[in-house]
């Protein structure tokens, strides 16, 4: 099952295969953002454990979190019900975006819908 996936209307320009930065596909973004992740930026609002959009609206209902690796803004994965990650993707056109969940060093990159 792929979360992220986008429809065929969409910006998706996928280069090659689908499911990762290797076999085939190609990926600028994923070579650029995020490779040591030491480098990230912080969260923008201080926080790795909440999502900015749902504790405005004050909601704290979400599946996961993830962090642009651009402006440092953490939002709810596509399996939460706002979806706050790819709606800041939709409007910033960052790229590439972490996952924010402990342990976890994965990056996702929205224009090519490849892991990294």
């Amino acid at each position: 099952m792929r979360i992220f996936r986008r429809g065929a209307d969409d910006r998706s320009e996928t280069t090659g295969g689908g499911g990762s930065s290797g076999g085939g596909s190609r990926c600028d973004e994923l070579a650029t953002y995020g490779v040591d992740s030491n480098a990230d930026p912080a969260p923008r609002a201080g926080d790795y454990a909440a999502c900015e959009e749902c504790t405005a609206l004050g909601e704290h209902h979400w599946a996961h979190l993830r962090i642009c690796l651009t402006c440092g803004h953490v939002g709810c994965c596509d399996s939460s019900p706002r979806r706050h990650a790819t709606a800041h993707f939709d409007e910033s056109g960052h790229p590439v975006m972490r996952s924010a969940e402990p342990g976890e060093v994965w990056r996702w990159c929205y224009v090519h819908e490849v892991t990294g």
